[in-house]
């Protein structure tokens, strides 16, 4: 069968000379049955459909050929040959395929199409279709694959030009506005990716305002805005629902909000399931209301011939074999050795505070390459406009970052992925290293093992069928004092500002609570790790207090000199609070260092230990607050009253007290029991 993919200067598609990428004969079609058993019976298989789109016509509009013409897709990839035939038939699929396959386009365009070919458009305020993504980022990268694609399309492309007067007017000059009929069927898509800077009251709004039909969104976001009266999912309306990055979705974080999400959506309805690593949540997926399911895996040759390989041929996934002091210069000196320089890489770090504290410290340590943090905790405007740096920069860059930029996330020329930490479950690991090496461009991905971990993981992950090799690059080699003199710059510069000092310490903390989770626990032990190599790499002036630690006996402080009482903050007003904090401290009233959020814990925790009369005598000036407070507002509402209103206040209040006596009076006192 023939392979086709794309080459690193065009990015074309082409048929190869040698088959690399196959479907699989085709996946299996499940059914649930009598007693709950998934009963499996083989499909027909589309092993011999052609890859040309052309062969898609007249199933496929015009304008769609338009728009793969213009991207330079002369033909479709496997995943796009095999999975929109069987879309534009009605079928429900599973699709597991190589990262950097073409899903994304897999799904939009027999979504799009589907969405185009009903009898009349959709009505206001009804949603036709959804996707749902478990990042923002991915998110917001399918959204903008989708404004792409409808920018071909008369009628959509005029709904986006009224959504944003901006966007097209200055291509369009004076040409007028070709007029469409309000009948005339549109893809409208709006996207819900939350953040602290988008409210879901705005998404509402947006949402009464231009009535999209298409939904491309994360799950709590989604969530939020069909629970509103306002959004309307019916049977009539409702045709297709996709899951990207399937497999994540149905993780603990998304399953809760994916079953109500669910809820919402009409069962009769077309289902998509997509991702690199799918297979072992298959159980799981049927139960999210697939119907005549077909499953399509596109895997990729390994050496010996067979269709085992779950990333694509162009991509080159390695390890090296170092100690956690070494990592970071071997990291250093790989990025000035490859030639030619990668023009983006991304590092990948267990742990946000981590992100953090790396994200300065790798700016004085490679000055020539632009560096960009992005994680889970920063701001969605930040993360925002960090990600677009990094996927518009012309220069030598560097992403660095957590697992939140470890899935479907498609950036040109990315060709280095380096795991400075290794994942805690092996299906990150795939998705990580899939940034890299996309559409037939090649790329390199490095994993950083320690020799403790080095052979137990790379057995490990070639039983998960994800075989590395050791990088053979000549020049990645690094002695005790080449670590040393990285380890003596990062505690240079950490000595410059406490502030540093404090983000070494969560970051280091936040990274071995990490690692203690990893999946392979008998791999990555927290028990086997060298306290005092680890507290060098991070260039730490000492280790920091953790339960981890408790019963080691080597040299906390490292062997690093520091006094902490003239140790200073950059930040002017950091600086004086700790002087307050460290003068309390000698006066017996504090302890040094402590901000304010650490002594009003202690300050609690002293509350809870002090007498009960003194407790109570708290208590008593509490209630005493809350009985003036209640009698201020009950003054401020009788001066607002009518003479009439008074008069009838009055009047219940004599009731209420003649009820009070009557009560009183028939109690009577406890007398004892009778003989």
């Amino acid at each position: 069968m023939a392979c086709f993919q794309q080459n690193s200067k065009g990015g074309r598609l082409g048929e190869c000379a040698r088959p690399e990428i196959l479907l699989h004969s085709c996946g299996k079609r499940y059914s649930r049955g009598v007693k709950g058993q998934l009963d499996i019976a083989e499909a027909s298989s589309t092993a011999g459909t052609s890859r040309a789109w052309e062969a898609l016509t007249p199933a496929l509009s015009e304008w769609i050929l338009d728009y793969v013409s213009s991207r330079g897709f002369k033909q479709m990839t496997p995943v796009q040959a095999s999975t929109i035939p069987l879309f534009q038939q009605g079928k429900d699929v599973v699709v597991q395929a190589v990262t950097g396959s073409g899903k994304t386009l897999a799904f939009l365009i027999p979504l799009v199409q589907r969405l185009l070919r009903v009898d009349e458009p959709t009505r206001k305020h009804h949603v036709a279709a959804i996707i749902i993504s478990p990042t923002r980022e991915l998110a917001k990268q399918i959204h903008t694959e989708l404004i792409s694609l409808l920018r071909f399309h008369g009628p959509s492309a005029a709904a986006l030009r009224t959504q944003d007067d901006d966007s097209d007017a200055e291509m369009d000059g004076d040409v007028p506005e070709p007029a469409y009929p309000a009948s005339t069927p549109k893809v409208v898509s709006q996207l819900l990716s939350g953040g602290k800077n988008t409210k879901p009251a705005q998404d509402l709004s947006a949402f009464l305002k231009i009535s999209p039909n298409v939904l491309v969104a994360t799950p709590g976001r989604l969530l939020e805005l069909l629970s509103s009266p306002y959004v309307h999912t019916p049977q009539s309306s409702f045709e297709v629902l996709i899951m990207d990055e399937a497999d994540r979705l149905l993780d603990l974080g998304f399953k809760d909000d994916l079953q109500k999400i669910l809820q919402r959506l009409p069962k009769q309805r077309r289902t998509g399931l997509f991702s690199a690593s799918v297979e072992k949540a298959v159980d799981q997926l049927l139960n999210v209301g697939l119907r005549n399911t077909i499953r399509v895996t596109v895997s990729v040759r390994g050496e010996t011939g067979k269709l085992d390989k779950k990333t694509p041929a162009s991509l080159q996934m390695t390890y090296l074999e170092r100690s956690p002091s070494q990592k970071l210069p071997t990291v250093i000196k790989l990025l000035k050795t490859l030639n030619p320089t990668p023009q983006k890489t991304i590092v990948y770090l267990s742990a946000c505070a981590a992100v953090d504290y790396f994200h300065h410290m790798l700016q004085i340590l490679l000055p020539n390459f632009a560096i960009l943090p992005l994680h889970g905790k920063l701001s969605q405007h930040i993360r925002e406009k960090n990600y677009a740096k990094f996927a518009d920069s012309l220069a030598p860059s560097i992403l660095l970052t957590t697992d939140v930029a470890a899935r479907g996330l498609d950036i040109h020329a990315l060709d280095l992925v380096i795991q400075l930490d290794p994942p805690s479950d092996p299906k990150t690991f795939i998705h990580r290293c899939g940034r890299a090496g996309r559409a037939g461009r090649a790329g390199l991905a490095v994993l950083f093992l320690t020799p403790q971990e080095c052979m137990p993981y790379v057995e490990y992950l070639d039983v998960q069928r994800t075989p590395i090799r050791p990088l053979t690059h000549p020049d990645v080699s690094v002695t005790a004092t080449d670590a040393e003199d990285v380890t003596s710059k990062m505690r240079k510069e950490v000595l410059t500002d406490r502030a540093l000092h404090d983000k070494a310490q969560r970051g280091f903390v936040s990274t071995v609570q990490a690692y203690s989770k990893h999946v392979a626990k008998s791999i990555f032990r927290v028990g086997d790790l060298d306290w005092t190599e680890m507290g060098a790499a991070w260039g730490l002036l000492r280790l920091p207090r953790m339960p981890e630690l408790k019963g080691w006996e080597g040299d906390k402080t490292l062997g690093v000199v520091c006094d902490y009482d003239t140790y200073e903050y950059k930040d002017k007003q950091r600086e004086k609070a700790r002087i307050v904090a460290l003068e309390a401290w000698r006066n017996g009233d504090g302890k040094v260092g402590e901000g304010k959020e650490e002594r009003e814990k202690r300050e609690r925790r002293r509350g809870e230990s002090v007498a009960w009369s003194e407790k109570k005598g708290r208590l008593d000036m509490r209630q005493e607050r809350r009985e003036k407070k209640h009698k201020r507002r009950e003054m401020e509402q009788i001066a607002k009253m009518t003479p009439e209103q008074r008069a009838e206040r009055e009047r219940l209040e004599k009731m209420i007290q003649v009820v009070r006596e009557e009560v009183k009076g028939a109690e009577s006192e406890f007398e004892g029991f009778s003989d």
